[in-house]
């Protein structure tokens, strides 16, 4: 019926080409009016076609999003918003200062960034029965405090202790139980989300309580905490009262004192918001980590640089938490060129938002931004998709005696920073407060590897990672070599 219907088409489109002398003008309203029919009628046939077409560029998404997103920022931006569908979202994707700059201001009651961290990872079937309000600030935000000031302010006094645990193997100190839980929980934590996020909202909450029940991780992580936070809720009636209780510095103790003064958090309630912050740490370090390891091996000429940097000043940072600018530098560049997202800045809309171009953000839909490709766009960064692991440094701090190294970026910054073209962190406001306690791990863990190891990637042409809707993650099959340096 279609094919029929065009060939009818193309034969009244080869007679509007004949002489006006063969068409009456009878003949030529009839004609007009006849293709207007078949024209109607095209579309309403095309109409599934383009919807079935769609829902498997959609469908295809989860396995390419990241080639999908960096696809339509070359063929469509240019400065302007593109959208991209998954099976269950539409992302739209804003580029241009002006444009992430009206995301980040939009009230919260609009766009909100719980919101769609929620949707993402379904934190009551993944995170034993959490369930955040979609609004930020509704039940306070300590958080905040607790990792951008005050876990931020006690690195001098973590990092020392970090160093060690670290140097003698993190599974020995502690029991094994709590280890394999915390392990396993990110793993488990991705899959139980993923899973509920794709099936029908009818089922998802039973398929969600199925779910959380099998997977035993969050259970044994929660059992772990709340003796902990229960004893500090008491320690914290007791203190009230005027008695004396001992003094903790840590995150469960922060996180607890910023609660809401009217209202304190429950021991359950602070033990949810670590197992939060426990994925949303470990999950990003982790896989940068293991990134930067492989462009350790695949650029061994950083070794000998890196490794003086350390020996001579890494006493310093551990007791400060500052400096190793060219560590800072080289870590910066192997999360610029193998980012963990594609995809940054999320907020889900609770409104209708509409940006000053028009682009109209629905309610349910995400505002984002590609922060992959914007980190790979020549504009932004010369040289854009080779690796120097110095491009960031300040060249009049820094004395690299090398010509194979270039210093390529107009101005020196860090990795903790955040601005148009780095969004690693999130955008703005809701930029990640707990980055600088993130940066100061992965400096102590990639300085007890450069400082006491030599790194060896046998496969150096291999596909190294996986691509999960916007996420990249290092492939277990990729295989690194750990030889001490004494035995060398």
């Amino acid at each position: 019926m279609v094919l029929g219907g065009l060939l009818i088409l193309l034969c009244l489109q080869n007679l509007q080409e004949a002489s006006l002398f063969d068409i009456t003008l009878e003949d030529s309203k009839v004609y007009h009016r006849l293709i207007g029919i078949l024209s109607r009628c095209l579309s309403l046939l095309q109409a599934p076609f383009i919807f079935a077409a769609s829902r498997v560029r959609a469908w295809e998404y989860l396995f390419r999003g990241t080639a999908i997103i960096q696809n339509a920022f070359n063929e469509q931006a240019n400065g302007q918003p593109f959208e991209v569908l998954a099976p269950d979202n539409r992302y739209v994707f804003v580029t241009s200062a002006k444009h992430i700059k009206e995301v980040d201001s939009a009230p919260d009651t609009v766009l909100s960034l719980q919101a769609a961290s929620k949707q993402m990872l379904q934190p009551n079937s993944t995170m034993y029965g959490f369930n955040w309000f979609d609004r930020r600030g509704t039940e306070g935000v300590g958080f905040i405090r607790a990792l951008r000031t005050l876990l931020t302010n006690n690195l001098p006094q973590i990092l020392p202790g970090l160093t060690t645990i670290i140097k003698v193997r993190l599974d020995a100190l502690h029991s094994e139980s709590p280890i394999v839980g915390a392990l396993a929980y990110i793993e488990e934590t991705l899959i139980c989300a993923e899973i509920v996020r794709l099936v029908p909202k009818r089922v998802a909450g039973l398929l969600g309580g199925i779910l959380s029940r099998r997977l035993r991780s969050q259970k044994i992580i929660f059992d772990t905490l709340l003796p902990v936070a229960e004893q500090r809720c008491l320690e914290r009636e007791q203190k009230r009262l005027g008695q004396d209780v001992p003094q903790h510095a840590d995150c469960i103790q922060w996180i607890m004192e910023t609660s809401p003064s009217q209202n304190p958090w429950s021991a359950a309630r602070i033990v949810h918001e670590l197992m939060a912050i426990w994925f949303g740490s470990v999950h990003a370090l982790s896989t940068t980590i293991t990134f930067a390891i492989h462009d350790l091996c695949l650029h061994p000429e950083y070794v000998k640089p890196l490794r003086e940097e350390l020996l001579h000043s890494y006493d310093r940072f551990q007791r400060t938490a500052l400096g190793l600018p060219l560590l800072d530098s080289f870590i910066k560049e192997s999360a610029r060129l193998t980012p963990v997202e594609s995809m940054s800045t999320r907020r889900s809309a609770l409104q209708p938002f509409t940006l000053s171009d028009g682009t109209t953000v629905n309610v349910g839909d995400w505002a984002c931004t590609p922060v992959r490709a914007i980190m790979q766009n020549a504009e932004f960064y010369p040289e854009a998709l080779a690796f120097n692991g110095f491009r960031f440094i300040d060249q009049s701090g820094v004395n690299v005696e090398s010509d194979n190294f270039k210093i390529l970026q107009p101005k020196p910054s860090k990795l903790t920073d955040v601005d148009n073209t780095w969004h690693v962190w999130g955008t703005g406001r809701m930029a990640c407060p707990g980055r600088f306690y993130a940066v100061a791990v992965m400096k102590v863990i990639m300085g007890q590897i450069i400082m006491n190891y030599d790194c060896d990637l046998p496969d150096k042409v291999g596909s190294r990672y996986l691509s999960w809707r916007s996420t990249v993650l290092p492939k277990h099959k990729t295989v690194v070599i750990f030889t001490p340096l004494q035995l060398i």
